[in-house]
């Protein structure tokens, strides 16, 4: 987004475009092929990070580790018979 100064100078925004794609590959990779896009999440933030050290490429990271995160419990929890149950005592 641009934003303008009393003098009519014109700022531009730090964003990152690899910070944009780490985070719609993070919140797809919620939902859709978290085993392809977690990673791509991780090193599109990775890059954005050192390019820029925008907090949405922290974002990025943290996104794509969840991602990777819901796909082991889902791979466990698919390997348990697909069901998930407690046992007490």
């Amino acid at each position: 987004m641009a934003s303008y100064s009393r003098t009519g100078m014109h700022k531009t925004s730090r964003t990152s475009g690899l910070a944009i794609a780490g985070l719609v590959c993070g919140i797809l990779g919620i939902f859709l092929l978290p085993i392809v896009l977690g990673p791509l999440a991780i090193v599109f933030g990775a890059v954005a990070l050192r390019q820029s050290g925008s907090l949405m490429a922290k974002w990025d990271i943290g996104l794509g580790v969840l991602d990777i995160v819901l796909m082991i419990l889902t791979f466990v929890v698919a390997n348990n018979g697909g069901s998930f149950s407690w046992h007490i005592g």
